[in-house]
This record gives C-alpha cells, sequence and structure tokens, in this order.
C-alpha cells in the first residue's frame, strides 16, 4: 500500500481508537452530576466506571484472537457498532441499572477498537515503515485520554447540553469509522477452518473479571484484608489455573501459551504491564489534584493537563519516524523507559504550592516518556511474531497494559485516601483542633466551596502531599520497566506488511504476493496452516 492508501485507511482506524478512549475519559467529570440526577448511591458510581473497564479490559484478548481467525475489517465495524448501541442507551437512560448495562455493552465495544486497531495497521504496514504512523497513533491515544475529562467538564458545564452529550457525543465519531473502515480498508479474508475454544474464553473473562472487581472494589466497598478479597482473590486465581490447562490442550487457543516463550513477547509484555501501572495509576490522580489541591474548575483542571499530551505528542511522532528512517527501536525503548521514570520521580516533589511553570515541566518530561515507550512496545512485540499471531500478541501487550492500569489506579487510590487522611488528621492535631474535626473532608471528594478558609486551606496541603507520594509510588514501577526493556535483544524490523507474511506462511498463493523472506523468524510454521 502507498502512503496515502495507509493514511486512508487509517482514517477510519483512527476515528475508531479516538471513540473507545473516549469513551472512558469523558465521563470522569461528569459522573457526580450524573450520579446526583439519577438518584444513585456511591457504589453505583464506583460501578458505573468499573464496568465499562471491566469489559473493555476482559475482552481484549478475545477481540485479538478473533482477529486472527475472521475478517478483521468486519470485526471493527462490529465492535464499533456495538460501541453505539451502548453510547445510545447510556445517553437515554433514567436509572443507574441500565446506565451500568449500557456501560458493559461500550467496553466490549471498545476493547474490540483497542485491540483491532492496532492488529490491522500492523496487517497493512510492515514493522519498518509502523514507526511513523504508530507516532500517529500515539498522538491519538494522549488526546482522547488527556482531551476526554476537559470535553465532558465542557458538556456538563454548559446548560443546554448536559451530562447525556458525554454518552452521545462518540456516536458521530462511531459511525464515522465505519463509513470510512467500508470505504478505505481494503483487507484479504484467508478462509481456513477454526475451532472457538468457548471453554477457555469463559474461564478467562470469569478469572479476569474476578480479580479487577477485587482490585476495583478493595480499599472502597470493603477492606483490603476482609473475606470479599479471599473470596475474590482465590476464585480469580482458580478460575484462571483451570483457563491455563484448558488453554494448553485447545487446538485454537484464546492465548496461545506458547507466545510467551518469545522473549520479546515477554519482556514487552511484562514491561506493559508496568507502564499502566506506573503512568495511568499515577496520572488519573492528576485532574482531582488540579480541582482539589489548586482549586480549579473541571474545564481547567482539563487544559492544565496539555503540557503533558503535547510531550507524548511530539516525543511519539518523532521517535516513530526516526525508527522508520534508521530501523533503530531499541533506544527510544530505553530512552522513554528512562525519561518516564525522571518524570515520575520528579512529579513526587509536588505540593499544594507547586508553581504551575515548574508543574508543566515535571508533566512534559513525563508525556515524552511515555511518548517513546508505550506504542514501540507494540511495535516490537508485532515484529517478532508469526504473522498468524499478530492479533494474540497485540492483543496480551494492550491487554496488559490496560490490567496495570486497573490494578494502579485501584491500588494508589486506596493509598490517596489513606494519606489524606493521616495528613488531615496530623495537621488537626498539630493546630489543636477537636478530634473529628476533620473527618469528613477527608472522607471521599470533599466540596471545596463548602469548607471554611482554615478547613480548606489544611485539605489543600493534604491533597498535595499526597498526591506527590503516589508518583514516588509509581517510580520503582517504572524503574523495573526500564530493566525489563533493556533485557530486549533488538531484532531487524521486518519490511513485509502482516498480510504478506500471512500469505508467504500459510502456502495460500491467492492470498496476495509471495514476498521474499527478510528474516529467518517468517519462515516457521503456525497454526492458519489450516488455510483451505
Amino acid at each position: 500500500m502507498s502512503n496515502r492508501q495507509i493514511l486512508q485507511a487509517m482514517s477510519g482506524l483512527m476515528a475508531g481508537m479516538f471513540v473507545a478512549i473516549l469513551a472512558g475519559t469523558v465521563v470522569s467529570n461528569a459522573l457526580p452530576r450524573i450520579i446526583a440526577d439519577l438518584g444513585a448511591s456511591q457504589s453505583s458510581y464506583t460501578w458505573v466506571v468499573t464496568a465499562e473497564l471491566l469489559a473493555m479490559t476482559a475482552t481484549v484478548p478475545l477481540w485479538g484472537k478473533l482477529s486472527d481467525l475472521y475478517n478483521q475489517k468486519l470485526l471493527l465495524q462490529l465492535s464499533l457498532g456495538m460501541f453505539v448501541v451502548g453510547s445510545l442507551l447510556a445517553g437515554f437512560s433514567h436509572d443507574v441499572g441500565l446506565l451500568i448495562f449500557s456501560r458493559v455493552a461500550q467496553g466490549i465495544g471498545a476493547g474490540g477498537l483497542t485491540a483491532l486497531a492496532q492488529v490491522v495497521m500492523a496487517a497493512i504496514i510492515p514493522p519498518r515503515r509502523l514507526g511513523k504512523y504508530s507516532g500517529i497513533f500515539g498522538a491519538v491515544f494522549a488526546v482522547g485520554t488527556v482531551a476526554g475529562p476537559l470535553i465532558g467538564g465542557v458538556l456538563v458545564d454548559t446548560s443546554w447540553l448536559g451530562w447525556r452529550w458525554c454518552f452521545f457525543i462518540g456516536v458521530p465519531f462511531a459511525l464515522l469509522a465505519i463509513v470510512l473502515l467500508q470505504f478505505t480498508l481494503k483487507l484479504p479474508t484467508l478462509r481456513r477452518k477454526v475451532r472457538i475454544d468457548f471453554l477457555g474464553a469463559f474461564l478467562i473473562v470469569a478469572g479476569i473479571c474476578s480479580l479487577l472487581i477485587w482490585v476495583s472494589l478493595a480499599g472502597n466497598q470493603f477492606d483490603w484484608a476482609s473475606w470479599q478479597t479471599a473470596a475474590l482473590t482465590i476464585t480469580g486465581v482458580v478460575l484462571l489455573a483451570v483457563a491455563v490447562y484448558v488453554e494448553s490442550r485447545a487446538v485454537e487457543p484464546i492465548i496461545p501459551l506458547d507466545i510467551f516463550r518469545n522473549r520479546t513477547v515477554a519482556l514487552t509484555t511484562v514491561a506493559s504491564l508496568l507502564v499502566g501501572v506506573a503512568m495511568f495509576g499515577g496520572t488519573v490522580f492528576l485532574s482531582q489534584y488540579f480541582q482539589v489541591s489548586l482549586g480549579k474548575s473541571a474545564t481547567v483542571a482539563g487544559l492544565m493537563s496539555l503540557p503533558m499530551i503535547l510531550g507524548l505528542l511530539v516525543s511519539s511522532t518523532v521517535a516513530g519516524q526516526l525508527i522508520s528512517t534508521t530501523g533503530k527501536w531499541k533506544v527510544y525503548l530505553v530512552a522513554g523507559a528512562a525519561v518516564m521514570t525522571v518524570g515520575l520521580g520528579l512529579l513526587s516533589t509536588i505540593g499544594a504550592d507547586t508553581h504551575f511553570g515548574l508543574l508543566s515541566l515535571y508533566m512534559a518530561v513525563l508525556g515524552v516518556g511515555v511518548g517513546m515507550l508505550m506504542q514501540n512496545l507494540v511495535l516490537a512485540a508485532q515484529n517478532d511474531v508469526p504473522a498468524a499471531e499478530l492479533g494474540a500478541a497485540t492483543s496480551v501487550v494492550s491487554f496488559f497494559r490496560s490490567m496495570g492500569g486497573t490494578i494502579g489506579t485501584s491500588v494508589l487510590g486506596a493509598i490517596l485516601a489513606n494519606r489524606v487522611t493521616d495528613e488531615i488528621t496530623k495537621t488537626l492535631k498539630e493546630t489543636g483542633a477537636p478530634a473529628g474535626a476533620g473527618q469528613s473532608a477527608g472522607h471521599g471528594v470533599p466540596d471545596m466551596s463548602t469548607l471554611p478558609a482554615p478547613m480548606r486551606a489544611i485539605v489543600e496541603h493534604a491533597y498535595g502531599v499526597a498526591t506527590g507520594d503516589l508518583f514516588l509510588v509509581a517510580t520503582p514501577f517504572a524503574l523495573l520497566a526500564l530493566i525489563a526493556v533493556l533485557l530486549i535483544k533488538e531484532k531487524p524490523l521486518k519490511t513485509t506488511s502482516g498480510m504478506e507474511r500471512l500469505a508467504e506462511e500459510s502456502g495460500d498463493a491467492t492470498a496476495g504476493p509471495r514476498p521474499q523472506a527478510d528474516s529467518a523468524t517468517e519462515t516457521g510454521t503456525s497454526q492458519v496452516a489450516h488455510a483451505n
């Protein structure tokens, strides 16, 4: 494909990816208003967030495996259609039960978009050329992640729109993506006999959901050391252990276990998990820091994240171009992990009185590191697996990154709550205030406008200190990601696309031209030998 054809095909992919990311971020600043309007409880507040995240994270491996078996364009359009249905249901919801159900539908569609967009890119673009396009992909990811809360805040604050438009806003993008994909993305379909491992799929999803429910609700709905923790963790571990046994014997496993024998895939998976914990677990609380500790509005808090998004945008684009030009990629992984570690370390020094100029510099440093690292981990994994396993490898890396973000957000959120309470209690004790005076301020996210000035200053200081401590806790995870990246062995980027390699591996002369193999790894056998 020419550059023009690739960019045309990517227009639909990028619109779909933007929709998937927006679904998870746009409601963050709107949730208090949504829950109040629907008359729902605090536990419902948690489930509106958790339902979408659980469904997206748990279904990513399933979508990845399906992409190795069925037409990828059709699967993309199916996931977009599911997202549209979920968004419309959410926008028209008049009770919290329907809203939570619709968020599950949104999450399943978003899981497909997250996995399939990267799989399709690898299918049509050779790894040697993929770098510069991955930079665009990373930029869209950054814009959706940071702009989502800003858009949500503006919609909620605009009287003639309201919170329902937080769900409606993604629908035109999704419909546009479906149309663009239909006319711009041309993928041949290989006919092959397939066997869907339904038992393995059920066990994987059930086991993952059990563990994700635990990390999402522990410390909030129940204590970390409780019978609920024991029940959920034991159930999750047992289900996943049985899933491993089933997958090891399945003809077409959802997650081929032998893929982890590949050193590059194993290390990029570990690094992605750690990046998810460090990056998402730390930055998700920045918006709360801006609003509570610095006293900014929801809209201004979204704008204050721009230095990080600009750093990510520039570094991902420049690194992608350099990778495509030179063919060297490991140096950018190492530099990205190192810079991300430094950025988190710098952010660990912030407080309620940190100047915004200094804060912007720290966020930009973090954004630069993440931009060089996150998307290129997927590139490294895709380059080192047979074409028949592109979907599985891509989805595994994406899945562990999402799971790391879920774990990081939950654990660091519990740490933040305890740290805020301890800091408020300590300050009140030092000032001689009566016991329990700050209990309401330390419980949940306080409404700063209702607090008296002395108490507001104490809460602002507590959130500043606690947020800095979160980044300090996240820094070692980034350092471990750097160690994992250092252990990856750099291999030359392939010069043939996934579809060309698949045609060669399957021996299907009708699937496309049979290119000259550019590395020994491309001649191996694969499960797609079932092709007719």
